[in-house]
């Protein structure tokens, strides 16, 4: 299985002589307050509505174990159907942790997640790739590897999703230990895990207790890996999620509970009915993860958008989507617990429009006090694809966001009375000693991204930024090194996924 063919991925992939240089790696910090986008009044309305779903209406749990555990704590169960009373949604969702860090292989690559702490994340889970000299294809493992290497290369990448593309010449049995072992050792990020059954779940703990070199209970202590759980919506947790909750949460590690709701389809077609589903299918998912153990790091996951009502598609970087990102981030705030968004685009080329949806998604993301921003850089066509070129420019972007997070200083030096009077009337400001000590850090864009003035591009020939872009992400290649791994903990490593492998790995119908 491990010999399956594996497809080439980009023909003449273009090589620079360095990757160009990067601000530094940092953790962010939001200065400022997140926006509101409705009342404390009208929040509550949303709050109560949402309460008033998950007791008249009530979330279908298809699992039998979850099932009897809400029955035992007082939920009404009926069947598969789960409703709640008020009183234990409020008990549960309030033991949640307003804040934790999540461990890496690095510790200088530890995220805090909470307060007003800001983390960026690569493009994930999509099922094919492209990019201008290879085209669209199918995801594929040597695409994965590069993607990852690139994410690792990057400095605006603080975590991974997932996989960045789907590599399907890895057989499903298996597919988790190679990819999980190559997001370990390519890179030193936080990493997430895809809950797709019980087996896999306990591989990847594993997994990611070996590469950080600790036992089960520093494990236990330290969360060190974080799994999405999406909902069937609407109003439904499948089998796969609900096994992901009872195995990461019991061993005190991240749940990322992500109704993911497009208005108009799996969703009301308001933004507030769509997010009073979605209020209501992850505060009965954050409740779970509480139940199963309490103070359980949970992160209040907001995915809801609009469809195109011709096609039915989903789209992205709408106000809908940039509406409920923020109004979801109010209700995190409410219950205190963390929260995440997500930086998406329904785009099919690196062009205007994945562009300004990328920058309105982020906006929404970044304006309503997300913690964590999936798909920050390298999502197209709705989650169909990663680019390699937008992972490029949306490098630039994210780090545009970051100087913007940034603590505008004011006091005596930065006003500038002083040389606001030695340049006078009518005089200018770059030889001034002032600039002199500031300018390298004035305008942190230029020195980064490679883009010109324009006497500049018609010099080099007119390039576009995919031009740009399409260099630039070979340089980084070029130039990736791999993050040092202790040769024991490697080994551990290697020994549990090679026999893992030998075993089959997991049972699958093909």
């Amino acid at each position: 299985m491990t010999d399956a063919p594996r497809r080439r991925g980009r023909r003449d992939r273009p090589q620079g002589p360095q990757a160009p240089p990067q601000p530094d790696w940092r953790l962010h910090r939001r200065s400022f307050e997140p926006t509101r986008v409705v009342s404390d009044d009208q929040l509550e309305s949303i709050h109560l509505a949402s309460l008033r779903v998950l007791r008249e209406t009530g979330m279908v749990f298809m699992h039998d174990e979850a099932r009897q555990m809400l029955a035992e704590a007082g939920a009404d169960v009926d069947g598969d159907r789960v409703r709640f009373d008020a009183e234990l949604i409020d008990d549960l969702v309030s033991s949640a942790p307003a804040e934790f860090t999540i461990h890496a292989t690095s510790a200088e690559r530890d995220l805090r997640i909470g307060g007003d702490n800001v983390n960026f994340g690569a493009v994930a889970s999509a099922p094919n790739v492209a990019d201008r000299a290879g085209g669209r294809r199918t995801g594929n493992y040597e695409d994965f590897r590069n993607l990852v290497k690139l994410s690792q290369a990057l400095n605006s990448v603080q975590f991974h999703g997932g996989y960045p593309v789907e590599p399907v010449d890895i057989h499903p049995s298996i597919r988790h230990l190679v990819a999980l072992r190559d997001l370990l050792t390519l890179s030193d990020k936080s990493i997430n895990a895809y809950s797709l059954g019980a087996q896999r779940n306990l591989d990847a703990l594993e997994m990611a207790r070996i590469a950080r070199g600790v036992d089960d209970e520093q494990l236990e202590r330290e969360p060190s890996i974080h799994s999405v759980i999406n909902c069937n919506s609407p109003l439904q947790l499948d089998t796969p999620m609900l096994e992901g909750i009872l195995q990461f949460s019991a061993r005190n590690q991240v749940i990322v509970l992500t109704p993911f709701t497009l208005a108009g389809a799996m969703a009301p077609v308001t933004v507030a009915g769509a997010v009073v589903q979605q209020n209501a299918e992850a505060l009965a998912g954050i409740a779970f993860t509480q139940l199963v153990r309490r103070g359980a790091p949970v992160v209040f996951g907001g995915f809801t958008s609009n469809v195109d009502m011709q096609s039915g598609s989903p789209a992205f970087g709408t106000p809908e989507y940039i509406q409920s990102a923020m109004l979801g981030g109010q209700l995190a705030r409410r219950y205190g617990v963390p929260y995440r968004s997500s930086g998406v685009n329904a785009a099919n080329a690196v062009d205007t429009q994945a562009g300004y949806e990328s920058v309105f998604s982020l906006w929404g993301a970044v304006m309503g006090g997300a913690h964590m921003i999936w798909h920050s850089v390298g999502w197209m066509e709705g989650g169909l694809k990663a680019s390699f070129e937008k992972m490029i420019v949306d490098n630039d972007m994210v780090q545009s966001v970051a100087a913007f997070l940034q603590p505008l200083v004011v006091d005596d030096a930065t006003m500038a009375v002083e040389a606001i009077a030695e340049v006078g009337p009518g005089g200018h400001f770059f030889g001034v000693q002032h600039t002199q000590d500031r300018y390298r850090d004035a305008f942190f864009a230029p020195a980064v991204s490679d883009w010109r003035n324009f006497e500049a591009w018609e010099e080099a020939g007119s390039p576009t930024s995919l031009d740009h872009a399409e260099r630039l992400f070979g340089a980084h290649l070029a130039t990736y090194e791999e993050p040092v791994m202790d040769p024991d903990r490697r080994a551990e490593l290697d020994e549990f996924v090679d026999r893992r492998i030998a075993e089959g790995g997991v049972e699958t119908d093909f």
